[in-house]
């Protein structure tokens, strides 16, 4: 079953109005759409995501509640030539949340998961024709190298891929649990009792097969530009890498231009147009209640001027 992280938090801080238009960038399961949906009587909401089973799921629950929405079938890195179509060039309230869902990780077919055995997939848009199974059988020694430490921060990433490409030369690497086995045969027996070897690196494969680092930024630029004056971006990250790039470009646009710092008054045009709200980390009750939220953390930025 899926729960949705902070909640109660990105209700609080995304501060709905009944007639709000909101952007849910990633719908999953509704789990934070159908609460923000009951919140927006008079207002809109357009919910992203890629995944024909989650939308046909939460297209179901959102009914029961409102006609006031749109499941857009795209990725969020197309937020904005999306609204345009639809003639919307500001909304009031935008909802990031990183976290790949549960039943995502649950469907063993899909292959995101180091726990089960399935074909070595991990696409999110199951049309795209990347999957891990490339990444993992194609991709050369250095490159595998690269991701793996990239994406997964792995300290082992160069005899993990050693091992990947010696193994491929006697046979493909079809499954989730052959990548396992091959992980746990690269790494010391200590590193293995500490966490689950595969975490880090089941995490770079993702990563790579959807893109998902310079999708999210280039996305949040965007959103940035469509927030109106009021409005709030609410962002939650699972790992240090999405939210470094939330944290650079919150800093980047919140923060007054260092060449101007000396000036006795700074104009109000030069002046930033966004502010950080706050930054925000689960309660201990919510990680007990819910072990995936434990490395999760909320961002929250409003547009001042």
């Amino acid at each position: 079953m899926h729960i949705s992280v902070l909640l109660e938090e990105c209700l609080k801080y995304l501060n709905l109005q009944e007639n709000d238009i909101v952007v849910d960038c990633t719908l999953g399961y509704a789990g934070h759409s159908s609460n923000i949906l009951k919140r927006i009587k008079k207002g809109f909401l357009f919910a992203f995501d890629q995944d024909k089973e989650a939308i046909e799921k939460s297209f179901e629950k959102l009914k029961n509640i409102s006609n006031n929405f749109e499941i857009i079938n795209s990725n969020f890195v197309n937020i904005k030539s999306e609204l345009n179509k639809r003639n919307i060039k500001e909304v009031s309230s935008i909802l990031y949340d990183l976290g790949v869902s549960s039943p995502q990780l649950d469907e063993e077919e899909r292959g995101f998961s180091f726990h089960n055995d399935a074909k070595l997939d991990m696409r999110m848009n199951q049309n795209q024709k990347l999957s891990a199974y490339e990444v993992i059988n194609e991709y050369d020694y250095e490159k595998l190298v690269q991701i793996f430490y990239k994406y997964g921060e792995e300290k082992y990433s160069a005899s993990i891929a050693k091992n990947i490409v010696k193994t491929r030369k006697i046979k493909k690497i079809e499954t989730t649990l052959e990548l396992v086995e091959i992980i746990k045969s690269s790494v010391p027996e200590k590193y293995k009792r500490e966490k689950h070897p595969a975490r880090k690196i089941f995490q770079a494969i993702r990563i790579e097969v959807n893109d998902e680092l310079n999708v999210f930024e280039k996305s949040l630029r965007d959103s940035l530009d469509l927030i109106k004056i009021g409005g709030r971006i609410c962002v939650i990250t699972f790992h240090s890498l999405e939210d470094r790039i939330c944290k650079q470009i919150f800093n980047e646009v919140s923060k007054v231009d260092k060449t101007l710092d000396k000036l006795p008054i700074i104009p109000d045009e030069l002046k930033p147009k966004f502010k950080v709200i706050a930054s925000i980390v689960p309660t201990n009750e919510e990680i007990e209640n819910n072990k995936r939220s434990r490395s999760a953390r909320l961002r929250v930025i409003e547009r001042v001027r």
